[in-house]
């Protein structure tokens, strides 16, 4: 009687992997299918006469190579989903440059006596006020700006202080307080940047360069002026 050598099914599998490690998409998926047909090929034709192969365990290698090849073109679908989002990303923020942006931030700059910065509410407030303070952490303006609802808005400071001078231009700092009633919110301090350039890494990430060496994402922009 001759010697049975039947490939097991953890060899198909394998093998395939092998296969598939290496070309294009279209040749990893030539590959998978000569492969699984050569190895079920020999099976055949070694299998024991008085034991041949079973219907449960050829299904079993059938449903196992279906499987390897669905997550190979899965994560071809997958690759290619991905690069096109990333490219659709770079485009989007690509229109923005030379725009100016409210994003996260207590930065505000005081330029020919006016300056602009702005706040998120993630709920009501009866009452919002913004403290500016110098770079020596000096308080020189509070802006008292009434209830507002939820959302994200913006503010103009004329340049003038507390005591009604005009503060010199340059660079500032903001705080925000809301209150509804009793309560205390938390409100996030928003300053407005200018988008000077995208950059993309070699990760196909993308970051947007709004000054002052701030980088962030597209996500991150609160508000596009």
């Amino acid at each position: 009687m001759s010697t049975v050598n039947s490939a097991t099914s953890a060899e198909v599998i394998n093998n395939l992997q092998k296969t598939s490690s290496s070309g294009s998409p279209k040749a990893m998926e030539m590959g998978t299918q000569s492969s699984f047909l050569k190895l079920l090929t020999e099976q055949l034709k070694n299998q024991d006469p008085l034991s041949p192969m079973d219907n449960a365990q050829m299904t079993s290698q059938l449903a196992q190579i279906s499987t390897v090849d669905g997550l190979g073109k899965l994560n071809t679908t997958l690759s290619t989903l991905l690069e096109s989002s990333q490219s659709g990303e770079a485009m989007q923020a690509a229109a923005l440059v030379g725009k100016g942006v409210m994003v996260s931030g207590n930065g505000l700059s005081l330029s020919s006596g006016k300056a602009y910065g702005g706040f998120e509410l993630t709920s009501p407030a009866d009452k919002v006020s913004v403290t500016i303070k110098d770079s020596n952490g000096l308080e020189v303006r509070t802006l008292e700006l009434g209830d507002y609802d939820a959302g994200v808005f913006n503010f103009a400071w004329d340049g003038l202080t507390n005591n009604g001078s005009k503060a010199v231009d340059g660079s500032y700092s903001l705080s925000v307080k809301a209150t509804r009633g009793d309560t205390s919110l938390s409100p996030t301090a928003l300053q407005l940047g200018s988008v000077n350039s995208v950059l993309r890494t070699s990760a196909g990430s993308v970051s947007i360069d709004v000054g002052g060496g701030k980088l962030v994402t597209l996500s991150d922009i609160k508000q596009i002026l």
